[in-house]
This record gives C-alpha cells, structure tokens and sequence, in this order.
C-alpha cells in the first residue's frame, strides 16, 4: 500500500489563489439563469480544511511499519516459540500422566532444547550481518541518520498502481475515499441529499447524519490530497519554464504517484429533487474549481483535469447539455448506455457526448440479463461489445452497476469479459478482489 503523508509544513501558504478569476474564467455559468439558481442558494460557510494523513484511517499497519524489522520479525518468532512452550508442555503433562515423571523430564529437556535451537537459528537470520542489510533494516526509522530520507513529498500514494474501476457506493465503506484509493481504484461514488442546505452521503434518509457531507467526506480530502502532491518548487528549480501549484495544469500531479496524469472521478448521485439540489452542489465544488483540479469544457474545448465529477441519480441533464453549447462548466452527465445502440435506442441518443457526458452507465441485469449457467452467451457478449464500442466512440466510459457478485467464478468472468470488450469503468463492490486481479492478463 506503501507509506503515506506527514503533515504539511507550517510555513506553507494557507491561502489559495483563485485562478478562476487569474485566468478570466467565471465561477459557475456565464449563464445568468444559472447564475440567479446558484446564488439563491444560501452559501454554507467553508471551514477551512485541515490536513488530515490517511495514517489514522491505518493505525494497525503503520504502527507495525514503525518497528524495526528485526524487532517486528523477532516478536513474530518469540510469539510462535511460545506458542511452541505451551504445545511442549502440554505434551510433557500427558506423556508424564499416563508414561511416568522420568520418561517425561528426560522429554521436557529434549523439547526446551530443540525449541531453543530452532529460536536462536531463525532470529539470527534476521539480525543483520553487514552495513547494506543495517541500513536496509533501519531506514527511516525515528533517531537513524536516514529518518529524514524515507519519505518524499508527493509519496502520499507510493506503490499503488491505479486501475479503472469505480469503487461502487464508496461511502459505505470502513473509511470511505481512503479505502478506494488505497485499492487503486480511479472512480468513487457519493450519494447526496439536499437537508438543511447542505449535502448529506448516504444509502437510504435513514443513514444520513450531519457529520458525514460531501464536504467531509469527499470535497475537503481531495483539495488536501491534490494540495499536499504539488508542493511549492524549489527555489533552484522553480524558473521561469518550470510549474508549481500555481503553474500549468497539465504538469501537475494527480493523487497517484505511479502515473500523476489520471484523474480520480468522483460520481454524485443525487438522490433528492435536481432542480434544487444541482445548484448547491455546483457552490460546494468551488473550492475544487478555484484550485484549478477540476475537469472542465470551457465553452468549444473539454480541459483535463485532476477531478472529474460526474452527475447521476436524478441530476438534470438540461444544464449540462446548454452549458455544453456555449458555458463553462465542470460536471459531466451519466449518459445512459442502454440508449445509445440497439434498435430500441431513441432517436434523441445522439446528444450524449463527451462535450456534455463522461460516464455511460446502466443496469448490467436490465440491459445483459442474468448469466446461465456461469457464463455470458454469445448474444450477450456481442451486446456488451456493441454497447462499449458506441460509448467509445463518443467519448465515453461505459460502466455496468449491478454485476452479479456470486458465485465469485461467475463473477470473475463478468469482469474478464468486461475489460477485454474494454469496458471504461469496471464498476466494483470486493476492492481487494479488484486490486489483486490480473489486470490485462
């Protein structure tokens, strides 16, 4: 999973630069209806975020990385020695009931030395024999010469490999965001309610609860994450051709580290009225929007950015499809993939594209049907194929919900065909079974 971040230094800016207003790009819309629905809204006041280290989402795992590895390893062979005693006595308590107290003393010793002999022969395996396996063993460890050489400043994500799948109702996780990138995974899902003016993550009204906003959980880690992995150059190196937070947005780095260029989607279920709620969830993004993070069409071009947030649930398709035709903006529709190939398909399809739309998603079960059998008949295959390849050629990702999930033979073979006819998001529940897969194998 590798190491993660320490707190930021305090001499590093607190205030960020709006480039929105830099770069002469407006806010939200230069649409003025837009505009009026946005500023209706009571704007909720935005703490300032605090840098919060997924360290304390992994105590357990970071705590046992402290220790030393011949300390770690020791402890882990003292344990199986002891282990080893109370099996040995154990032993010798029987042997003496039923067989007599000298046949089981002259066996007690026997055992105390072979486990004895065992313990000493497999810790000095551990014990370093030279400087290179010193170091090795002691790197980065409080008070060695290399404490402050074992982390660099954008190894927030060091060691994990991104692969496209979207870590599906992300929020009902153990630690939700962390869990999922942690895994690898370069999509999260959100599903918001408008209460009180502000947006609550939840599965059901019943699930809601003040402390857990999109805002928490999802807009305010990501501004930290982003900030913390574009640090300020160096004097030395920050010239005139080079970039920093503030500099070009395509040579920034994004949340993982192996490839810094892919961006993480973040899907907003909206689960309440989206008249209503589309609005505050435009206003809750603007801190995001102000950094620059966000994917974004400009009025003719679609700009990359780190974050794309896609709208789905009931979001309304209208705004996005006008400001697609002539405004700035930076959410994207879920476009429906079962409508855009087949004879049944609308004659209207052809308006979801990449101007307006990033994800095309759909009901696996409504639009493939049930696998019999344990797996997909031909027909449902070359749907697959001829749904995928549309959503391609328009731009899109194409991702299927609701995936069988068990047997797990059955669904492995769901995920096997569905990334070799390419699907764009692999949309998964088991994150382990997603991280450890062969991924185009």
């Amino acid at each position: 999973m590798g190491n993660f971040i320490r707190k930021p230094s305090k001499k590093e800016p607190s205030e960020r630069i709006d480039r929105n207003l830099e770069e002469g790009r407006p806010s939200y819309s230069s649409s003025p209806e837009t505009n009026s629905q946005i500023d209706s809204v009571k704007k909720p006041t935005l703490p300032k975020p605090k840098w919060r280290s997924p360290q304390r989402h992994f105590i357990e795992s970071e705590d046992a990385r402290r220790l030393p590895r011949v300390i770690r390893s020791g402890l882990q062979r003292c344990t199986r020695t002891c282990l080893g005693f109370f099996l040995a006595a154990f032993v010798v308590l029987f042997v003496r009931h039923f067989l007599g107290y000298q046949f089981a003393a002259n066996r007690c010793r026997s055992v105390l030395l072979a486990l004895l002999i065992y313990f000493n022969i497999s810790l000095r395996r551990d014990i370093p024999r030279n400087d290179i396996q010193r170091i090795v063993a002691t790197w980065g460890q409080p008070g060695s010469p290399t404490e402050g050489e074992a982390k660099f400043p954008t190894d927030f994500s060091r060691d994990i490999t991104p692969i496209p799948c979207h870590s599906h109702n992300d929020y009902t996780r153990k630690v939700p965001l962390y869990d999922a990138l942690a895994a690898g995974c370069t999509g999260v899902e959100a599903d918001v309610w408008m209460t009180n003016n502000d947006l609550l993550v939840g599965h059901t009204e019943k699930s809601l609860s003040p402390s857990r906003t999109l805002q928490s959980l999802y807009i305010e880690p990501l501004l930290d994450i982003l900030t913390h992995q574009n640090p300020q150059l160096l004097p030395s190196i920050g010239g005139q051709n080079s970039s920093n937070r503030t500099g070009d947005p395509s040579s920034r780095n994004g949340i993982f580290d192996v490839n810094v260029t892919i961006p993480l989607t973040l899907l907003i279920d909206v689960k309440t009225d989206g008249t209503s709620t589309f609005p505050l969830i435009l206003q809750q993004l603007e801190p995001l929007r102000t950094a620059g993070w966000l994917t974004n069409w400009n009025g003719s071009t679609l700009v990359p950015g780190l974050i794309t947030v896609v709208g789905t649930g009931n979001t309304p398709f209208q705004p996005l499809f006008n400001a697609a035709n002539g405004t700035y903006r930076d959410i994207f529709f879920d476009a429906p993939l079962e409508q855009l190939w087949g004879e049944s398909a609308p004659s209207n399809n052809k308006i979801y594209t990449s101007s307006n739309s990033n994800y095309a998603s759909t009901d696996f079960n409504a639009a493939i049907g049930k696998v019999q059998y344990g797996l997909l008949s031909p027909d449902q295959v070359n749907t697959i194929r001829a749904q995928v390849a549309e959503a391609t050629k328009r731009g899109l990702r194409a991702r299927y919900w609701n995936t069988p999930a068990w047997p797990i033979s059955v669904r492995d073979h769901v995920w096997d065909v569905l990334e070799k006819e390419g699907v764009g998001m692999l949309n998964v529940d088991d994150l382990i079974a997603a991280a450890t897969r062969s991924w185009g194998g």
